[in-house]
């Protein structure tokens, strides 16, 4: 049996960007391990190669008919996919690749024999995380794998200065109590929807909390996020 290359993506969150789709289209297949936001990202990707995919926690109603975890054999490899390693509840003997992702950070691990790979997201850029995929080479006949990481330096736009970061945190507090969504709120504001979303979330889990507030938490949340050393 010849040797099997595969694309590994996760995390598209609604953005399958042009660069991603050229090396999708140097795989055979394409393993998805969920959190596509749309139905139009998966259909996109059938159309360039087939796809294995689970669903993620964003996946709601379109994609109930897609699996919360999967275990697919290619190349003689048995792979199990889940989209959050942290609800794995079943016995995985057997298995030799476990494919997740969730946490947009790119990692290979292996533990008790069971190579684990999170290809990170190449969707909207996280943070200051950086933008990734894998690309994975299944040789059966050596029963070995070979991965490559791919990654793009996607910058993100500098943040606004600190008074018109006041005048927007103001205005989409104002919006979020007119009943907009973050999607509404972004176009309509012209910030990414990540600003957007960490913005509305800090102003509703916080009840009372003012525009000094939400913007002392997001200053706080920026020094805290580490990206981990590889």
């Amino acid at each position: 049996m010849e040797a099997c290359r595969i694309a590994i993506i996760s995390d598209t969150h609604g953005l399958l960007r042009e660069e991603v789709k050229e090396r999708l289209k140097t795989c055979e297949r394409i393993l998805h391990a969920g959190d596509f936001d749309k139905p139009e990202i998966l259909r996109q990707l059938e159309e360039i190669r087939p796809v294995c995919a689970v669903r993620g926690n964003v996946d709601k109603g379109w994609a109930e008919h897609l699996p919360a975890e999967q275990e697919i054999t290619l190349a003689g490899f048995r792979i199990y996919m889940i989209h959050n390693r942290k609800n794995i509840s079943r016995e995985l003997s057997g298995v030799d690749i476990v494919v997740c992702g969730h946490s947009h950070r790119y990692g290979e691990k292996r533990e008790d024999g069971i190579l684990y790979l999170n290809p990170g997201s190449c969707g909207p850029r996280r943070f200051r995380l950086p933008i990734t995929m894998m690309i994975v080479t299944l040789y059966p006949g050596e029963h070995r794998v070979k991965t490559e990481r791919i990654e793009w330096d996607c910058r993100a736009p500098e943040p606004p200065a600190e008074k018109d970061l006041h005048k927007l945190v103001k205005t989409i507090m104002k919006e979020v109590r007119s009943g907009r969504t973050v999607e509404e709120i972004a176009a309509r504001n012209h910030v990414e929807e990540e600003l957007a979303e960490q913005i509305c979330r800090f102003y509703l889990t916080h009840p009372g909390v003012d525009v000094d507030g939400i913007l002392n938490r997001m200053e706080l949340r920026s020094r805290s996020e580490k990206i981990p050393h590889s």
